[in-house]
């Protein structure tokens, strides 16, 4: 699992890869709640997401809400396969910004 974390455009892009479960779901809350406390808009990248668990989805709750009481932005861009059928499995792909892309969540 790795997290990396850019400026673009203004906003923070956090690019995710690997698998988001029990193990690594901890490291993915903090990085998202520490720019949530700066009241940073965030595009989360989600393309290289293999698998995500109950706590990986937990973790971008939170951060979602969050970003809602701060009044930033806060979009899951280029959504994995994978990740997506989690999140509509919830119904939370009615709940997230979406977006196609980076760049589009950037423009969002």
């Amino acid at each position: 699992m790795t997290v990396d974390i850019r400026e673009q455009g203004g906003s923070v892009v956090v690019g995710l890869e690997g698998e988001i479960d029990l193990q690594h779901s901890p490291a993915v809350r903090k990085a998202l709640m520490d720019l949530m406390f700066e009241r940073r808009d965030v595009v989360v990248e989600m393309s290289g997401v293999a698998y995500i668990d109950s706590s990986g989805v937990a973790s971008l709750v939170e951060a979602y809400q969050m970003a809602r009481r701060n009044g930033s932005r806060f979009v899951l861009a280029a959504v994995s396969a994978p990740a997506l059928r989690v999140l509509q499995l919830a119904r939370l792909d009615k709940v997230f910004a979406l977006a196609a892309t980076v760049e589009a969540g950037l423009r969002g």
